[in-house]
C-alpha cells in the first residue's frame, strides 16, 4: 500500500507514512516497526488510515502485573476510545481482531465475558465471535472449570472484506472421498474450521513451558495468530498490534510474508518482542522466513 504525499513528491508504503508520522521507531527491521508508548497518543499522530487489519489482546482489567485496573465504567470508556482510534487508522475493506476474557461485575456476575460490555463501542460493524477453546486451565470446584476466551472479529465494511477460507482449511475432515452424484461433498482443501477453535494455549513450567514461550504472563499461541492473519490479511498487508507484548503478532505477520506495527507501554516488553524477532531473523533460511 502507497500513499501520495503531493505534488512532485514520492510515495510513501504504508511504513513509510507511519515513520513519518512517529518518528524513529524503537525497533526497525525486516517490515516491523515496534514503538514504545500509549498506542491511543501514537494513533492519534497518524495522517490517514494506514493497516489493513489489526490483532490484539488489551489489559483485561482484572489486576495483571502489566495493568493498573480501572473502575469498570472508566475501563469500557477506555477501551472505546482506543478501539475508536483503530477504526480511524483501518483502511476501507480492512478488520478488527480483539480478543477479551472475562471481568467480575460487582453485584452481577462473577465472571462477565467482556464482549458483552465492548462489543458496540467502535464504528466497527460486528461480523462474528470466534470462541478460542485452548484446553487447559485453572481447575473449579464450585463451576465449570474455564477453557475458552473470545475472539470478535470486526470489519470496517460489511459488503466488502477480506476473508480467504481455503488458507485455513481444516483438512481434518471425516470423510473426505466421499460423493454425491459423482461429486466430492467436501473441498479437497478441507472444510471450514468453524467458529470454536480448539488450539492449546501457550503454557509455562518448567516440565511443561511451551517452546514458544517468552517472558510474557498472557502470551498468544502463534496458531491462533496465524489463522487470523492468514484469513483476513494478505501477502504484503499491513498489521497493527496496539498491545504488542511479547510480540505475537509481529513474529506470526513476518512469517507470513506481512508487515506490522506494534505500540507497547512496557520497555521489558518491547525487549522481549525484539530478540523474539531477532531470533526468527537470523535463523536458518530453511525456517521460511522471507528474504529481506
Amino acid at each position: 500500500m502507497f500513499y501520495q504525499l503531493g505534488e512532485g513528491e514520492t510515495l510513501l508504503s504504508g511504513l513509510d507514512a507511519v515513520r513519518a508520522s512517529l518518528g524513529k521507531p524503537t525497533y526497525d527491521r525486516r517490515g516491523i516497526l515496534i514503538y514504545q508508548g500509549d498506542c491511543v497518543e501514537q494513533m492519534q499522530k497518524l495522517q490517514e488510515p494506514t493497516f489493513d487489519a489489526t490483532v490484539t489482546s488489551p489489559p483485561y482489567n482484572i489486576g495483571k502485573e502489566y495493568e493498573d485496573a480501572l473502575p469498570l465504567t472508566d475501563y469500557v470508556a477506555w477501551v472505546g476510545k482506543w478501539m475508536t482510534e483503530v477504526h480511524m487508522q483501518t483502511l476501507s475493506h480492512g478488520a478488527f481482531w480483539l480478543n477479551l476474557g472475562y471481568v467480575a461485575v460487582e453485584g452481577y456476575g462473577k465472571a462477565v465475558p467482556l464482549p458483552y460490555l465492548l462489543w458496540d463501542k467502535s464504528p466497527f460493524y460486528l461480523l462474528q465471535e470466534v470462541v478460542w477453546n485452548y484446553g487447559a486451565g485453572v481447575a473449579t470446584k464450585h463451576t465449570f472449570s474455564p477453557r475458552n476466551e473470545k475472539f470478535l472479529w470486526y470489519v470496517k465494511n460489511a459488503d466488502n472484506y477480506t476473508f480467504n477460507l481455503d488458507d485455513v482449511r481444516d483438512p481434518d475432515v471425516k470423510y473426505p472421498n466421499q460423493k454425491k452424484n459423482g461429486i466430492l461433498k467436501c473441498n479437497p482443501l478441507g472444510k471450514n474450521p468453524s467458529d470454536v477453535w480448539s488450539i492449546p494455549k501457550v503454557t509455562s513450567g518448567r516440565n511443561r513451558s511451551s517452546n514458544e514461550r517468552m517472558a510474557h504472563p498472557a502470551q498468544f499461541p502463534e496458531a491462533v495468530i496465524e489463522r487470523i492473519i492468514l484469513a483476513s490479511t494478505n501477502p504484503g498487508d499491513l498489521i497493527l498490534d496496539p498491545f504488542l507484548g511479547s510480540g505475537t503478532t509481529a513474529a506470526v505477520a513476518a512469517r507470513l510474508g506481512r508487515e506490522c506495527v506494534g505500540f507497547e507501554l512496557r520497555s521489558d516488553y518491547v525487549d522481549t518482542a525484539a530478540v523474539r524477532l531477532d531470533g526468527m531473523f537470523d535463523a536458518p533460511i530453511s525456517d521460511e522466513l522471507p528474504l529481506e
